[in-house]
């Protein structure tokens, strides 16, 4: 596969993600060997691709579920405001869930998560997290599976995008600074 021009360098191949995916469906099927009531909820747009992988590859039943936030952001520093634009479908009382994200930066969307699911008195609650940027850090927020540390670099694909492109890229590659800084108004991922 051609790598775009808007590309600096591929961040985390195709090979290396999948086998973290199953590193983690392999210790989450472990963790959850005898829960009955499995749900992992997908936080759209970005982990749908991630959750997919992950979903195929548990061992043990579960059932898949989505949310839709977004993030006020100013600039390339998100102010912490948070909205949700699509609800799950499901309820989750006395259920176990499992938060599937893509990226985690300043963790303003993920306690945001936490705190909503937590109102609903599950029956647990962890996360699992592709990508963990800790210096972009503002809020401290509980990563209970984490696929990979990543450094302060806009990402894109499996997943990931820039203006609602590169999505579907089969790899994590950062992209080129020129790429986002000539865009006023970008928001950093």
């Amino acid at each position: 596969m051609k790598v775009p021009d808007a590309i600096e360098r591929v961040l985390l191949d195709e090979e290396t993600i999948a086998a973290r995916v199953q590193e983690l469906a392999a210790q989450i099927s472990a963790d959850y060997a005898d829960a009955e009531d499995l749900v992992l909820i997908g936080v759209l747009k970005g982990a749908f691709v991630f959750l997919a992988d992950l979903a195929r590859r548990l061992t043990v039943p579960h059932h898949v579920d989505f949310i839709a936030l977004s993030s006020y952001n100013r600039g390339a520093v998100s102010m912490g405001a948070v909205r949700l634009i699509m609800d799950t479908r499901a309820s989750v009382t006395g259920r176990h869930v499992l938060v599937v994200e893509d990226i985690v930066d300043t963790g303003y969307t993920l306690d945001y998560l936490l705190r909503t699911f937590r109102a609903r008195q599950p029956a647990s609650l962890r996360t699992c997290v592709l990508l963990n940027k800790p210096e972009r850090r503002r809020i401290e927020v509980p990563i209970d599976y984490l696929g990979f540390e990543i450094p302060d670099v806009w990402v894109v694909g499996y997943g990931l995008d820039y203006a609602d492109r590169f999505r579907t890229l089969p790899y994590i590659a950062v992209l080129k600074r020129e790429v986002y800084e000539q865009r006023s108004g970008g928001t950093e991922n």
